[in-house]
C-alpha cells in the first residue's frame, strides 16, 4: 500500500486544500501503509518540497517523491530531499531520457516507480531496466479511468516484475480487484485523503493481502 499526499488533481480541482501532510503521513503509518508518495509539483497538484520535508520528518516509512521528473536536476533534488524513489513517466520522456534517468536515480541510491499507461509503454519500460512498474489507470488526454485497460497491461508484463495500480482505486473491492489481477501492490491519493477517518481507512484497504506463489 503507498498512500499518497495530494492537495489537489488537473481533473478535480481541490481535494484537500488545507491538509496537514505531517498529520496525514502519521496517520498512513498508523492505518499500515509501506510507503507513502508525495506530490510536489505545484502547477497542477499544488504540491510543494516542503509538504515532502514535513512528510519526511513526520515518518519513517520510505518516501516516493512524485513530480514530473524532465531533467537530471529533477532527481538530485529528489536524493537531496530524502526520497527513496522517484516516479519516471513513460509519456513524458524519450527512450534515451527514461534510460538516463533510470540509471542516474539508481546511481543516486533511490528506486524507480515507472509509469505507463499501455503495452507499449509497458515494453519501453522494460528494455530501460525497470523493476517497479506503475500501471495507470487513468488516461493522461481524457481523465477516464478504464481499469480493464489497466489489467491487460498487467498481464503483458513478466512475473517477477513489481506492478502497482494507480489511480481510481476507492473501495477495498477495488484493491481486491487489482490483487487477483497480479497486481503486488495499490496507489491510493484521493480516497485517503477525503476520508473522514484516515488511519481506519488505510487499514482496511492494507489489509488485502498479494497472493503469494506456492
Amino acid at each position: 500500500m503507498i498512500a499518497e499526499v495530494k492537495r489537489r488533481s488537473p481533473s478535480k480541482g481541490w481535494i484537500a486544500k488545507d491538509l496537514d501532510p505531517a498529520v496525514l503521513a502519521r496517520d498512513y503509518e498508523r492505518g499500515g501503509a509501506s510507503a507513502i508518495s508525495v506530490l510536489t509539483d505545484e502547477a497542477s497538484f499544488a504540491g510543494s518540497r516542503s509538504d515532502f520535508e514535513a512528510v519526511r520528518n513526520s515518518t519513517t516509512l520510505p518516501l516516493l517523491r512524485k513530480d514530473f521528473t524532465v531533467c537530471f536536476n529533477d532527481i538530485f533534488d529528489a536524493a537531496e530531499m530524502g526520497a527513496s524513489a522517484v516516479l519516471l513517466i513513460v509519456a513524458a520522456l524519450s527512450d534515451s531520457e527514461l534510460q538516463a534517468f533510470y540509471t542516474a536515480s539508481t546511481d543516486c541510491g533511490m528506486d524507480c516507480l515507472v509509469e505507463v499507461h499501455d503495452e507499449n509503454e509497458a515494453l519501453r519500460a522494460l528494455q530501460c531496466g525497470a523493476r517497479i512498474v506503475g500501471i495507470n489507470q487513468r488516461d493522461l488526454r481524457t481523465f477516464k479511468v478504464d481499469p480493464e485497460r489497466a489489467l491487460a497491461v498487467r498481464s503483458s508484463l513478466p512475473s517477477e516484475i513489481v506492478t502497482v495500480a494507480e489511480s481510481g482505486l476507492q473501495s477495498v473491492a477495488d484493491v481486491e480487484l487489482m490483487r487477483d489481477a497480479g497486481f503486488d501492490a495499490v496507489l491510493v491519493g484521493e480516497t485517503f485523503v477525503r476520508a473522514v477517518d484516515t488511519a481506519t481507512e488505510v487499514r482496511q484497504f492494507s489489509s488485502v493481502r498479494r497472493h503469494r506463489a506456492p
